[in-house]
């Protein structure tokens, strides 16, 4: 992984790389993480086929960029190889909690990134509105929170 990209966490800062374009965030806040705990602490399976492992803000190296998604949900664990390096293992859904200020790289920015990346369901939740937004492949669904949200690998979550 990038040394520099190492380094910004040290300045306060999250880099991530979409599609050639280098973004930055502050580093989130107590409140924000709540949310992520919370959201995280509802994951469950559904069917017998996936395992719901989910990883919260660790980097995910995608073929057009990298990315440290709030949390990720995967159907297996990650190799024993790749859990000191950047994630290769493409997650199976996504969901981002907006941070004040940067409600467009969560809105706008991430969900056609991560869609296209092979990821099958993107949920973005803005805690100022509780908004949640639902994205797939041709569909994207409005939602308030709390709401439980079944997704295309059979882990449901709630926010």
């Amino acid at each position: 992984m990038d040394p520099h990209l190492m380094q910004a966490g040290e300045l306060g800062v999250r880099l991530e790389i979409v599609n050639g374009l280098a973004i930055w965030e502050a580093q989130p806040l107590y409140r924000h993480q709540k949310h992520v705990e919370r959201i995280a602490h509802s994951i469950t399976g559904e069917t017998p086929g996936c395992a719901c492992v989910h990883a919260l803000d660790v980097y995910i190296q995608f073929p057009n960029g990298l990315k440290r998604p709030d949390i990720s949900i995967f159907c297996r664990e990650p190799s024993e190889e790749e859990q000191d390096e950047a994630l290769t293992l493409i997650p199976e859904a996504v969901v981002e909690v907006v941070s004040k200020g940067f409600e467009a790289k969560d809105l706008e920015i991430a969900p056609p990134f991560y869609l296209s990346q092979g990821v099958k369901d993107v949920l973005v939740f803005d805690p100022a509105t509780l908004l949640v937004l639902h994205v797939r492949h041709g569909q994207a669904q409005r939602l308030i929170s709390p709401v439980t949200i079944s997704l295309q690998c059979g882990c449901s979550l709630t926010i």
